[in-house]
C-alpha cells in the first residue's frame, strides 16, 4: 500500500511525523563547492552517524532502482531526499536527473533535497517544474564576518573566494535562493550548525533574518567535531549550551528538536533507522545490481588506444571494448556525430552506444552527461589506463574514485553536503 504524498508526512519537518513516516537519502551528490572548517567526509565509514558521510555513490538509476528496493521493505518512507555526500546543487546534473527518475517511478513520494545554497538560486524553478516540496538551506550566519571564520572558501564556476568575500557571496546567494523558493511555495527549513565560540551567539540573528524571509522552520544542530579539520579542537556543545541557543531563536521561529543528524545514506523512520539492515541493498545496487546487465560493452574515448585521454566532444571515434574470460578486447571503433546539432547530436550519440553500459571519458559537458545518464549509460570522468576504468565498470566498483575531480572538488575535501540532514 502506497502512503499519500502529504506535506505534513515530512518527519524531518514535522515531529508528530517521524514516529509514521521515513526518507531515504540517496548519495547521488560526490562534490562539494564549500569548504566549511567543521567538514571532512568520508565515503566508506559505517561506523560513524553524521552528515557527509555514506557507504556508496550511487548514479541516478542506481538510486531510482535502490528506491524500489526499499519501499519493498520499509512501505512506511515517505520522502526520497538528497543531502551529499557533497552537496546537491553542486552536482547539477546528477540531481537533477535523479528527482525526474523519482517523479516518474514514485510519484507518490515527497521529494527534497538539502544545501549549502551556493548554487542553489540557479535551480529554484527546475526544482519547482520537478515537485520538490521541502528544501533545506544551510546558514551558519548572516553577518560575512561570523560567515569568514566557518568557511575557508566557496567555489562558484570556476571562481574561487575566500575570507570575508566568500561568506558575503555565500550568504547573497542564500538569501536570494530562501526567497525564490518561498515565492514558489516551497517549505524552506534552515539549518544552523552551532560552533561554540564562534557563532553560538549569533545564532538569534540567523533566526531573525530567516522569518524575515518566510522560513518555516529552523533546525540548530550541534557542531560534530571532526578530525583533520580547523575546528577538531572545539568541544562539540552540550545540551545546556544547544537548549538556551535554540530558546534564544525560537521568538523568531519553530524549532527542530527531533534532528538525528542523518548520513547522506540513512534510510528508515527518524526513531526506527534501518540505514545498517539496508547497507548490503545499497551496495548491491552501487556494485552493479542496478546495472543493464544486457548491455556488454563500454565505450572509451582516447587517442592512442592506452589510455583513457580525451574530451568526449572532442572524439571523432570512440573504442568498443568487452570483457573476456582473460581481460578486455578492443571490438570496434565507432564514429561519433559530427559537432553541432546541438542537443541531437547526444541523443544520436547514446543510440549508438545503446548496447553499452558506460563511456570512460577524460571530461564532458552537462548536456552529454545528461542525455546518456537518461538513456542507461554511465559517464565515467577519469584520466588514466583504460583497464582501470573497464575493471571497475565490470567489477562493479564505486566509480566515485574515477569522478571525484569534476568540477574541480578532489574526493575528501569540501563540506559534507552543509553539514545537515534533510
Amino acid at each position: 500500500m502506497k502512503l499519500l504524498r502529504h506535506p505534513d508526512h515530512h518527519p524531518c519537518f514535522n515531529a508528530d511525523a517521524k514516529g509514521h513516516f521515513g526518507r531515504v537519502h540517496l548519495p547521488v551528490a560526490a562534490s562539494c563547492n564549500i569548504k566549511c572548517n567543521y567538514c571532512n567526509r568520508k565515503y566508506d565509514c559505517v561506523n560513524e552517524s553524521r552528515p557527509g558521510v555514506t557507504s556508496a555513490i550511487l548514479s541516478p538509476a542506481q538510486a531510482a532502482a535502490y528506491v524500489g528496493k526499499v519501499l519493498e521493505k520499509e512501505p512506511r518512507i515517505s520522502v526520497a531526499g538528497i543531502a551529499g555526500p557533497g552537496d546537491p546543487m553542486a552536482n547539477p546534473v546528477e540531481t537533477l536527473q535523479t528527482l525526474r527518475l523519482l517523479k516518474n517511478r514514485f510519484p507518490h513520494l515527497l521529494f527534497c533535497l538539502s544545501t549549502n545554497g551556493l548554487a542553489l538560486p540557479d535551480y529554484v524553478d527546475e526544482l519547482a517544474d520537478i515537485g520538490v516540496s521541502h528544501v533545506t538551506v544551510t546558514v551558519n550566519a548572516v553577518d560575512p564576518d561570523v560567515g569568514q571564520r566557518i568557511y575557508s572558501w566557496v567555489r562558484h564556476g570556476k571562481v574561487i573566494r575566500r575570507g570575508r568575500a566568500g561568506a558575503e557571496f555565500l550568504l547573497d546567494r542564500q538569501l536570494a535562493a530562501i526567497s525564490a523558493l518561498k515565492s514558489r511555495g516551497i517549505t524552506v527549513k534552515v539549518n544552523t550548525i552551532v560552533v561554540p565560540g564562534v557563532n553560538d551567539d549569533h545564532v538569534p540573528e540567523v533566526a531573525r533574518t530567516a522569518a524575515e524571509l518566510g522560513v518555516d522552520i529552523l533546525n540548530c544542530m550541534p557542531m560534530y567535531p571532526n578530525k583533520d579539520t580547523p575546528f577538531e579542537a572545539i568541544q562539540e556543545p552540550d545540551a545546556d549550551l544547544m537548549e538556551r541557543v535554540r530558546l534564544e531563536a525560537e521568538p523568531h521561529l519553530p524549532q527542530m528538536r527531533h534532528c538525528t543528524r542523518c548520513r547522506a545514506d540513512a534510510v528508515g523512520l527518524l526513531d526506527d533507522d534501518r540505514t545498517d539492515a539496508m547497507r548490503g541493498c545499497l551496495a548491491d545496487c552501487a556494485t552493479g545490481a542496478s546495472r543493464n546487465a544486457g548491455k556488454p560493452y563500454v565505450a572509451v574515448a582516447t587517442i592512442e588506444g592506452i589510455l583513457v585521454n580525451l574530451h568526449l566532444g572532442e572524439a571523432a571515434k570512440l573504442q568498443i571494448w568487452s570483457k573476456t574470460g582473460d581481460g578486455f578486447r578492443m571490438v570496434e571503433e565507432r564514429f561519433a556525430p559530427e559537432p553541432g546539432g546541438g542537443i541531437n547530436r547526444w541523443k544520436e550519440l547514446a543510440e549508438t552506444l545503446r548496447d553499452c553500459r558506460a563511456v570512460l571519458v577524460g571530461g564532458i559537458g552537462d548536456n552529454p552527461r545528461r542525455v546518456l545518464l537518461e538513456h542507461g549509460i554511465e559517464p565515467v570522468v577519469m584520466n588514466g589506463f583504460i583497464n582501470m576504468g573497464l575493471e571497475a565498470v565490470y567489477q562493479g566498483r564505486s566509480l566515485s574514485e574515477f569522478k571525484a575531480r569534476r568540477n574541480g572538488c578532489a574526493k575528501g575535501c569540501g563540506c559534507g553536503g552543509d553539514g545537515s540532514g534533510c
